[in-house]
């Protein structure tokens, strides 16, 4: 982790002092400075939804404080203050400094550039102070996203020129450098705001014990349609809903949907590039990449009890397969308005939806088998690299360049509709063979049960 971090902070430095040149070459007649001002909003946004999972407040060391003679305003101040200097404060900071710099030696003026740079700290404290009100609440949460979502989507088919609006506000703080008060005033009333929540709850005896509360339970009574498998499929959803890092694996496969819009937005790929096949795959099994590939390790705490219990170990996989089926229908139905675009787009997405279908699943799910690491779902959601092993980055290989390659090869010596039709020919053959291949996957789980109880049950794994 650690050396991921400085990865990430060299990154952001080079793309900080690498950016203004890109701009300047990619778009001659625009200030640089400008078009990064027209995309503050979605990083603002973005970043307060990224947060919500990353960062926490440093209350581990509060109450060892509350029990010597400290004033509370003083804990408050420190806990605050010592929020501030969190690293994902800096991160922002290690890819806009470089770019000011880079800015003053292009003849910027050094007092603008300044207050450009000081407002920029301001909202990245706002940033930080605001997550604080937020964090762990699953509305504020989903509303970012549709803020995020919506706004861009506004701006793509041009019913609101959002990036020009919010550009022009974000440019006016280099442009008046007057300006800088206004982020710096929200710093400090969110900063305020957290200290009045924070002062008046700091009591041993009430907000910071160990709160004990009944589990909720949903009505998953819908469920039992599906027979045998009705209580693994109980037990999946409920896992979902329940932790952190399965909820985000959820709301990131809903928001992939998005990700076509990357590409099919571009004229550099033709109509039928074999990018999309990807991107197909990617969108329409995004939940099945995501969830799946730690399939059974999210059982992990469980999965020796439930091995030690008369249950079919073929139900327990045929539950994943529901459940992996019906995400792959829903992200399917929410790609078809990229119609827009053409009916080849469509009949991409239905192709690599079925190959999903016919041959992903079985796939993951016998790579699945190779899995032996421990996942601890009451971790931190992101960042955390539990259960992680080569099996991960080897099945990307059989989920996204094998169909990607095999259509290459069949569009361009023979023709687009028959490559899209070999993709769907191959996930019905799939399908129609999958009683035997489920059988096969599932002998592969029976043969490696011990090996796998005995890894989930190393707990530094």
């Amino acid at each position: 982790m650690g050396f991921f971090a400085l990865y990430m902070l060299v990154s952001l430095l080079l793309a900080g002092g690498g950016t203004y040149f890109i701009l300047k070459e990619t778009f001659p007649d625009t200030d640089p400075l400008l078009i990064v001002s027209q995309y503050l909003l979605y990083w603002i946004l973005a970043e307060l939804f990224l947060r919500y999972f990353m960062q926490k407040l440093p209350v581990l060391d509060v109450k060892p404080l509350l029990t010597i003679p400290v004033k509370k305003s003083s804990i408050t101040h420190y806990i605050l203050g010592r929020s501030g200097l969190s690293f994902y404060n800096f991160m922002a900071l290690f890819f806009f400094l470089p770019f000011a710099v880079v800015l003053l030696f292009n003849g910027y003026a050094f007092l603008n550039v300044l207050m450009w740079l000081l407002a920029l700290i301001g909202l990245v404290l706002s940033i930080n102070y605001i997550n604080f009100l937020v964090n762990k609440n699953d509305k504020a949460l989903v509303a970012i996203a549709v803020l995020l979502v919506g706004l861009y989507a506004l701006d793509y088919f041009n019913v609101l020129a959002v990036r020009e609006i919010a550009g022009d506000l974000f440019y006016a703080l280099y442009q008046n450098p007057a300006f800088v008060i206004v982020p710096l005033i929200i710093a400090v009333v969110t900063y305020s705001l957290n200290y009045k929540y924070l002062r008046n709850r700091l009591f041993l005896d009430d907000t910071l014990k160990t709160k004990t509360k009944l589990a909720e339970t949903s009505n998953l009574s819908w469920t039992r349609h599906f027979g045998d498998i009705a209580p693994f499929m109980q037990l999946d959803l409920k896992l979902i809903w329940r932790n952190k890092r399965t909820k985000m694996q959820a709301f990131m496969s809903l928001a992939m949907v998005f990700y076509g819009l990357i590409f099919y937005g571009m004229d550099t790929y033709g109509p039928t590039s074999s990018i999309y096949v990807f991107v197909g795959i990617f969108m329409t099994g995004m939940f099945l990449s995501n969830f799946g590939q730690f399939i059974p390790a999210w059982d992990s705490e469980y999965y020796s009890m439930m091995m030690s219990q008369n249950i079919p170990l073929r139900k327990y996989l045929d539950s994943k397969v529901v459940l992996i089926s019906a995400s792959i229908i829903v992200m399917f139905l929410l790609s078809i308005p990229y119609v827009y675009f053409g009916w080849k787009a469509l009949a991409i997405n239905a192709a690599c939806a079925m190959y999903n279908f016919g041959v992903n699943i079985p796939v993951i799910l016998y790579f699945g088998s190779f899995n032996k690491k421990r996942i601890d779902l009451t971790k931190s959601a992101l960042g955390n690299t539990q259960g992680m092993s080569a099996t991960q980055f080897l099945v990307l290989l059989p989920l996204m360049v094998v169909p990607c390659i095999f259509y290459f090869v069949l569009k361009t010596f023979v023709s687009f509709e028959i490559a899209i039709g070999a993709l769907s020919v191959f996930g019905i053959i799939g399908l129609a063979f999958r009683n035997k291949v489920m059988d096969f996957v599932t002998e592969a789980y029976r043969k490696k049960k011990y090996g796998m109880i005995a890894g989930f049950k190393e707990k530094n794994s």
